[in-house]
């Protein structure tokens, strides 16, 4: 059997199976639910209510994990631990995950933090967690995994906490993850029907630069994507292992996409993109995600972009093109460390002079006196105009998303009216 009737199999087993699921979850009776940790672990286990939210004080076990947060940080150790746990006592789990458990482990950890730190918005929290577990299908990712996680976690908390182990500490992290996982599943069930992931064929693949390169991709089936969200790739050179990257371009009929992915390091997702893909390859697609781009508002926009992040600001920009408000203006302000490294400027440009609506200002490091990461872009931003009656969009490396909403805030705009998209991990 060749490689493209496996693959079409392999699909028609997947159709099948979320039939099965969606039939079932019609016949079956509604769940109840239990809010005591001590109960059987697994989804029939979540605290709340109806929606899974109501009935959970958040904010009250946060005090609880924080008061005795010392006893299992670092949170690198805890993750150690609890793998090494769920993989002994469930060896076949060890399939799911890429070879490599750096990335992965770094990505939880960052999870921990989100959730510790948001605990005490349960319905913010949720919304997030929805998201996130509808984005886990692809992964095949199933209710007893939860299972085998929420045990792994509750010996590595023992192992950490030592003889200072209580059980209102193993509790309260008990009930945050059950929280957690009954959001997820919630999202999961909710997208029955849409695929877990798309096949995509690479139709282009042009070099930028040496480290970055720009690609085109075609799905079979339409990829229900929006202007300014991004994806999930994985390269089948690293099966289990997916990266985030924005669609450059905003939807067509064609179902092409665009990419833009920058070499992060030897041996990863971005670095076989960049310098081992080609033209007829096949990659697969997680679901879209991300709020960054606010719809039905006719407010004036500032776009801030940097590196890759260009990526969203782009396809925002040709979704204008097509659905303008009528009198909206947009800025679009784009850093990068030297006029090199503008690698999509032309294309830009070239639209810049076509839209009068359309101002781009681009913004270098070099030149000037050394400056904190993202600093020179967000002092170009800030002293620019007054953006207090504007709605901000900013993508980009971390700090300066962090550099450009600081400033933006400083000087009179709202937060809420500041968009940009948090980067989340995976259970």
């Amino acid at each position: 059997m060749d490689t493209t009737s496996t693959t079409a199999e392999y699909d028609r087993l997947i159709a099948r199976h979320h039939a099965m699921r969606l039939r079932r979850q019609i016949l079956a009776p509604a769940p109840s639910f239990s809010a005591d940790p001590s109960a059987p672990p697994g989804p029939s286990a979540h605290p709340g209510g109806a929606d899974g939210r109501d009935r959970y004080d958040g904010a009250a076990d946060q005090r609880l994990i924080l008061q005795d947060l010392a006893l299992v940080t670092p949170f690198d150790r805890l993750i150690d631990h609890l793998y090494a746990c769920m993989f002994r006592r469930r060896p076949y789990l060890r399939a799911l995950f890429p070879e490599s458990m750096e990335f992965q482990q770094a990505h939880l950890e960052r999870m921990f933090d989100y959730l510790v730190e948001r605990l005490d918005r349960p319905d913010e929290l949720a919304d997030t967690l929805t998201r996130l577990g509808r984005d886990h299908r692809k992964l095949g990712v199933r209710p007893v995994h939860y299972e085998a996680f929420e045990e792994a976690l509750r010996e590595a908390i023992r192992y950490r906490a030592g003889s200072r182990w209580h059980a209102g500490l193993e509790a309260a992290w008990v009930r945050m993850l059950r929280f957690a996982v009954r959001s997820m599943v919630a999202g999961a069930e909710a997208a029955l029907t849409e695929p877990p992931y798309w096949h995509a064929t690479v139709v282009g693949h042009e070099r930028r630069r040496h480290d970055l390169a720009v690609l085109r991709v075609r799905t079979g089936e339409p990829y229900p994507y929006r202007a300014g969200q991004y994806g999930t790739v994985e390269h089948p050179a690293l099966p289990h292992t997916w990266r985030q990257y924005s669609m450059g371009c905003a939807p067509r009929a064609d179902n092409e996409l665009e990419f833009h992915v920058r070499r992060t390091g030897p041996g990863g997702v971005s670095a076989a993109l960049v310098g081992s893909t080609a033209v007829g390859d096949r990659l697969r697609l997680g679901p879209p995600r991300g709020t960054l781009m606010p719809e039905d508002d006719t407010r004036d926009l500032l776009l801030v972009a940097g590196g890759t992040g260009l990526a969203p600001m782009k396809a925002i920009v040709e979704r204008l093109v097509e659905h303008r408000p009528r009198g909206q203006r947009v800025h679009l302000f784009v850093g990068a460390r030297n006029r090199g490294e503008l690698y999509d400027w032309p294309a830009l440009a070239e639209l810049g002079l076509r839209k009068p609506w359309l101002e781009l200002v681009p913004v270098t490091e070099d030149g000037g006196a050394p400056i904190a990461p993202g600093g020179r872009l967000a002092e170009a931003v800030g002293r620019a105009a007054d953006w207090s009656e504007h709605r901000a969009c900013v993508s980009g490396p971390a700090g300066l998303v962090d550099e450009v909403r600081t400033r933006l805030a400083a000087a009179g705009l709202p937060a809420a009216r500041i968009h940009h998209d948090p980067v989340l991990g995976r259970f």
